[in-house]
């Protein structure tokens, strides 16, 4: 029997459902409203006449029919992915949309800046910029590209390090005259902090040979890395600020740092995509322009107060 276009169609949708294993997943991912991406699994179990999916108001399987036809579907959709990617790397002048998401404040901060030149070089490449600081699902979501400031968790994703941002432990000269300034790890367990839920909530400092490890305790918490700052310079406690947001503030003065002649763990920022994704021009060539933008700027010491 001879497939049709349509046929074709509904397999690359039942692929993108059974990958994602959702069908609001599936039609964001791929452009399309969730009545067409259900109305293409139904049509395609109707010229099949098998059930491919086991459905509920809560969950979504595959049938032992939809497992087995699901592989032939996966890898004419992989097949068709790599050789639009082929077709991608032919083209001189690297276009095509990138979808990106990062942490809100590190994004205004330096990712923003950073893509504004990089737009400027690459302008047929279209940019579609998500701030966020919750980790969003790239594969569910049809992200490029996720910025993020942790090592990566999930192995199904691919990632490579992007930067290394120093931190400064802060607080506000007001803060400072009121409660003293803290000359030692020790003391630090005796401040007020402004919590940053995002973080792992202990703090590591080293000097030499010896390391000593805290946990900070505050009654201000936040998700928002800026709210953070805001909330130090308000005078309300302590904070741990990378160093891009610290050395505005600490240079005009509305923040001092303290304890600098210990070392505190830097953040590595990643940038985490699909297996695969890598091999597209328009994302190859934003990776490397990143790595080199911030290898810049370290050089220029321009992450470091």
């Amino acid at each position: 029997m001879d497939l049709s276009f349509e046929q074709l169609k509904s397999m690359v949708v039942f692929a993108h459902v059974a990958g994602r294993g959702s069908f609001s997943a599936a039609a964001r991912h791929m452009g399309l409203s969730r009545g067409v991406v259900s109305y293409h699994i139904k049509k395609l179990e109707r010229q099949l006449g098998v059930q491919l999916l086991n459905r509920s108001t809560r969950s979504l399987s595959l049938t032992d029919e939809g497992r087995s036809y699901y592989a032939y579907c996966k890898a004419i959709t992989e097949q068709a992915a790599s050789a639009q990617q082929q077709m991608e790397n032919f083209r001189q002048v690297p276009e095509g949309l990138l979808k990106i998401t990062c942490p809100v404040n590190m994004g205004l901060q330096i990712i923003v800046p950073a893509l504004n030149e990089f737009k400027q070089r690459y302008p047929r490449i279209e940019l579609d910029i998500v701030l966020a600081d919750q980790v969003v699902n790239i594969l569910e979501e049809g992200i490029d590209l996720a910025i993020r400031g942790a090592p990566l968790a999930d192995s199904s994703l691919q990632a490579v390090q992007l930067a290394v941002l120093k931190t400064h432990i802060c607080g506000s000269p007001a803060y400072f005259r009121k409660h003293g300034r803290p000359l030692s790890p020790e003391d630090l367990s005796r401040h007020n902090w402004i919590m940053y839920q995002l973080s792992s909530g202990s703090l590591e400092l080293r000097k030499g040979e010896r390391s000593f490890s805290i946990r900070p305790q505050g009654d201000i918490s936040t998700n928002n890395a800026a709210a953070r700052t805001a909330f130090v310079e308000g005078g309300h406690g302590l904070g741990r600020i990378p160093a891009y947001d610290a050395a505005p503030k600490i240079h005009g003065r509305t923040l001092e740092s303290v304890l600098d002649d210990y070392q505190l763990n830097d953040i590595e920022v990643y940038g985490v995509f699909a297996p695969g994704a890598a091999k597209t021009k328009k994302l190859r060539v934003l990776l490397d322009f990143l790595k080199l933008h911030y290898a810049g700027l370290e050089h220029q010491r321009l992450l470091s107060v």
